[in-house]
């Protein structure tokens, strides 16, 4: 009952092999022309799926994706834990030490960024006719939730990974966006989790049901940070911790996957147990740890489970038939402006310089995983259609493309980022160097 026969097997591994080769590929070769590495990830699905392979050789993308009946599932599965594998690496991003000036200003820029950017977006949703884009659950409320989300959303893995890819991960300027990111997507992590609540019990909102979905998405935060830190900091690296010893790495997933359980149980979204592991990891455990563990769940992650899920979002995506451009162009300008402007202002309220203030708000605009993630959750919970949920993921990709250019011509061009970073050196290693380190290592 747990088996698959040969020829299912045989045929579930081609598919998938051609998929994840197709994400390495053109994640490389966006890479190479300093583009994000995820946008070339989703264009796998999008070559491979309906709206290239599937428009032009139907026949052929329905018998390699859909060749047996559990065939969809098994891709389905891998994307579920490519989505956990995902919010657990971007916690272990998550940043903690900090001094009085940086702690003053990541909070401003948590409240200025978040509380007017959910505004703007849940006050434009009434403005406009959203009827078109609703999803099987016909629900405004939810959909209006989940656009103010996508105005003001941030992503943790992309903008840190431009980090490194520049070789400023080191900065103050990176230290405070990449905080920024953290606290602010829980934030938002939880008003998701009310819309799926009122989506899935028949869109009935009544003060209950919201003091209820809230109540235990915070509950959840303060219970999982009071026992997570306890038990990563009090019960890891003792003797009798007998599943610690016999794998560091499995005791840490197994954390992870029963968090995301309990989550998932308390009808809290389970990535949102996954997220929270990461960040008490790094919280809790010492620094070295932290890191060994970071580098050990990258390793993989991004290397089989990240990629096959962004190729799957690409692969859900049919540009021919369901992407409205003029649509997606002006809901692109208005979120771009909407969280840059509202980050540029709180920073200049905090008396930082025009210049930081305009990094800071290209770079928090920066919405990537975390953008894909809410697309994905909103368009399987019936939030959304695949309409929207086209457009919702083209932001995420395009939002992570700029970002990264201007970040790199500052750098570039020997800009300051932000007062603290002045005479900056870029901490980076040239090609020839992995390789080198790749082969000492072999």
């Amino acid at each position: 009952m747990f088996s698959l026969t040969g020829a299912e097997i045989s045929h579930f591994l081609l598919a998938m092999g051609c998929l994840l080769a197709t994400a390495h590929l053109l994640g490389f070769l966006a890479e190479r022309i300093f583009i994000p590495r995820v946008i070339g990830e989703v264009a796998a699905g999008l070559v491979l799926g309906p709206t290239l392979l599937g428009h032009f050789f139907p026949e052929t993308f329905k018998w390699l994706f859909l060749g047996f009946p559990t065939e969809d599932k098994l891709f389905g599965l891998l994307y579920q834990f490519g989505l956990l594998m995902l919010m657990f690496c971007s916690g272990l991003k998550f940043q903690t030490r900090f001094n009085k000036a940086d702690i003053k200003l990541t909070s401003g820029l948590v409240i200025g960024a978040t509380i007017p950017a959910f505004i703007v977006g849940w006050v434009a949703a009434d403005l406009f006719n959203i009827t078109p884009y609703l999803g099987t659950a016909n629900n405004p409320l939810a959909m209006k939730i989940v656009i103010a989300i996508s105005i003001a959303i941030t992503s943790i893995p992309v903008i840190s990974k431009i980090f490194n890819d520049l070789g400023i991960m080191h900065t103050r300027f990176a230290k405070i966006v990449v905080a920024c990111a953290g606290i602010h997507d829980i934030l938002l992590w939880v008003a998701l989790g009310f819309a799926t609540a009122i989506a899935s019990q028949g869109g009935v909102f009544t003060i209950s049901t919201a003091f209820k979905s809230v109540g235990t998405s915070f509950g959840f935060i303060i219970g999982t940070f009071v026992l997570g830190y306890f038990l990563f900091k009090r019960l890891t690296i003792i003797k009798q911790n007998i599943l610690f010893r016999s794998s560091n790495l499995g005791y840490f997933l197994f954390i992870m996957f029963i968090l995301a359980s309990i989550a998932g149980n308390l009808h809290v979204e389970t990535i949102f147990g996954a997220l929270l592991a990461g960040i008490v990891a790094k919280v809790a455990l010492p620094q070295a740890m932290a890191e060994r563990l970071e580098q050990g769940v990258s390793n993989i992650s991004f290397s089989w489970f990240i990629p096959i899920y962004f190729a799957t979002v690409g692969l859900q995506l049919d540009l021919v038939r369901h992407f409205n451009p003029l649509f997606f162009l002006a809901y692109f300008l208005f979120a771009t402006l909407t969280q840059t402007l509202a980050v540029y202002l709180t920073s200049r309220s905090l008396k930082q310089d025009r210049f930081t203030s305009f990094n800071l708000g290209v770079a928090i605009n920066d919405r990537g995983g975390p953008g894909i993630v809410l697309s994905s959750v909103a368009y399987t919970t019936g939030i959304i259609n695949q309409e929207f949920f086209a457009i919702l993921v083209m932001l995420a990709l395009v939002t992570s493309w700029i970002p990264g250019t201007w970040l790199r011509i500052v750098v570039n061009k020997g800009w300051r980022l932000m007062p603290g970073d002045e005479n900056l050196i870029p901490r980076k290693r040239d090609d020839d160097e992995k390789i080198k380190v790749l082969n000492q290592t072999v």
